[in-house]
């Protein structure tokens, strides 16, 4: 027998494993392997010239960024926020965690570059200079 989850676990089920988790009612994601880097092979044309750009080799500051779901609603988590930031409706996910994950790193980053981020209203506000 097989310890490894489905693919879609998470899509198939609640996802909510362990007790805790049921408990709480939402599922913890920091339980993901961060070990398994991201495999550049499923890199989207934005995520290779961010890195050609950036002059970087890897994505491993991306690494333990992964699709996950809010309130049903496909999301991934940006931590400097702390909340989850939903995948439009309009974008077509694939069938693979990998692309899924890849999508998920590139939706993060455009956010985070982007005008609507809070943390850019916050600099507007408070900056001294």
């Amino acid at each position: 027998m097989s310890d490894k989850i489905d693919i879609d676990h998470f899509l198939t089920t609640d996802g909510l494993d362990s007790e805790r988790e049921q408990e709480i009612g939402q599922h913890i994601g920091y339980r993901y392997d961060v070990n398994l880097v991201p495999d550049l092979n499923r890199l989207t044309p934005y995520l290779k010239d961010y890195m050609e750009v950036m002059g970087w080799s890897d994505l491993n500051w991306l690494e333990d960024v992964h699709l996950g779901y809010e309130e049903g609603k496909a999301a991934v988590f940006d931590r400097n926020i702390n909340g989850w930031v939903q995948v439009p409706d309009d974008i077509k996910l694939p069938d693979n965690q990998q692309d899924r994950d890849m999508i998920a790193r590139e939706l993060l980053l455009k956010f985070q570059m982007s005008d609507r981020h809070p943390l850019v209203q916050l600099k507007a506000a408070y900056k001294k200079f």
